[in-house]
């Protein structure tokens, strides 16, 4: 794919639309809309983000036995989907400051171990160059509800046996997290 240009179809407050064009290597022109974070991209350097835009949490208890799911209102679908809890980084945050607010924001329960972090990946490359980190680590506390108005969530603990039900049943699932969670139910241990 050869890159000619890209047009700022239309901003709001959290996304910016674009509309890409491409030359085809039979010559042919391909034009492919994108959303992104980032409200003044006007070269092809500047689809490639460099930096990471939100936090996702793949949170267990102390002894793994269970693995923390939100049951999330998403408006762009209409209904309620499983997810991990994350969130955007906020202007000056570092992603391990925004992992527990986000946690706490979503969940009310604390951060209280890191296991690992994963590197910076594309949230949805299908459709936006969003990047985002993933951690994985063990929470405690109470559960409590979302500190925003603007989000419907249930947060529960969900052990493998309860996981593999709710994949068996078609419950509505972020990708990423229908993925993990089926690795994870499906295992014997994993080391995370």
């Amino acid at each position: 794919m050869e890159f000619i240009g890209i047009e700022k179809l239309y901003e709001s407050r959290f996304i910016t639309r674009y509309n890409l064009k491409y030359k085809t290597a039979l010559g042919n022109i391909k034009d492919y809309e994108i959303i992104s974070r980032n409200p003044n991209i006007k070269t092809f350097e500047e689809l490639t983000v460099d930096h990471v835009d939100a936090v996702i949490l793949i949170i267990h208890d102390k002894d793994d036995n269970k693995v923390l799911l939100n049951k999330e209102y998403r408006m762009a679908v209409g209904d309620y989907a499983l997810n991990f809890p994350a969130g955007l980084i906020d202007p000056g945050e570092e992603y391990s400051e925004a992992a527990k607010r986000e946690l706490w924001e979503e969940t009310g329960l604390n951060l209280t171990k890191v296991r690992h972090v994963l590197p910076r990946s594309y949230s949805a490359v299908g459709v936006m160059n969003e990047t985002s980190i993933v951690v994985i680590g063990e929470a405690e506390g109470n559960f409590a509800p979302s500190t925003s108005d603007e989000e419907e969530i249930e947060a529960r603990w969900y052990t493998k046996e309860e996981v593999r039900e709710l994949l068996e049943r078609s419950e509505h699932f972020a990708a990423r997290t229908q993925a993990y969670c089926w690795c994870w139910a499906h295992s014997k241990g994993m080391d995370v």
